[in-house]
């Protein structure tokens, strides 16, 4: 037996116990309050926010903010007049030159300006960390407070991939200056929506 399977084996065998959830993960709840720290937070950490009523006027702020950009992508139906057709569920490598993909999050979390969304809403798992811009529409009503509350909310729904998406992709470690789209979406915008 080599040194790295003795320790490997080691390991192994001596794994905690498995334990119980704590019986209340629950916070205070979300309200305006969390709304506004989402808004705070996002803005922040680099990400932009833009109130909406429908998505007609999500569709009016696309066309105008991104007029020059090439290829929009978007997993909503009410965005088809702005953004591509047949896109979905190709090659994940033919999304390279994506210029703006726009989805929708299940909910948000006001605590880090995450967003909880699921590949069911993303169609293809690699569109919201390889696109350019990231736009993601999320309802006001669907902010939570704390990250508590998002995985209660998860709870033990099924499905194949998730993730919580906070703001665009971001590095200091060079010279510990602060570089946003580093390795991802360069920016993030997300549609508040309600």
């Amino acid at each position: 037996m080599t040194s790295r399977e003795e320790i490997l084996a080691k390991v192994k065998n001596n794994q905690p116990g498995p334990r119980p959830l704590p019986a209340d993960l629950s916070t205070v709840s979300g309200g305006k309050d969390s709304l506004t720290q989402f808004k705070t937070v996002l803005t922040n950490i680099g990400g932009a926010v833009v109130e909406v009523t429908n998505f007609e006027e999500i569709a009016q702020y696309i066309q105008q903010e991104f007029k020059d950009k090439k290829r929009l992508i978007s997993t909503i139906a009410e965005l088809t007049s702005v953004t591509e057709s047949g896109w979905e569920n190709k090659d994940p490598h033919s999304y390279e030159d994506v210029d703006l993909a726009v989805i929708k999050a299940h909910f948000g979390v006001a605590e880090n300006a995450a967003l909880w969304i699921t590949e069911d809403l993303m169609h293809q798992r690699a569109v919201p960390f390889i696109c350019q811009q990231l736009a993601v529409v999320v309802n006001k009503a669907n902010i939570v407070a704390t990250m508590h509350d998002a995985y209660t909310r998860i709870g033990d729904a099924e499905y194949g991939f998730g993730s919580f998406i906070a703001g665009p992709s971001k590095t200091a470690d060079i010279e510990q200056s602060l570089v946003l789209g580093a390795h991802g979406p360069k920016s993030m915008t997300v549609f508040l929506l309600g």
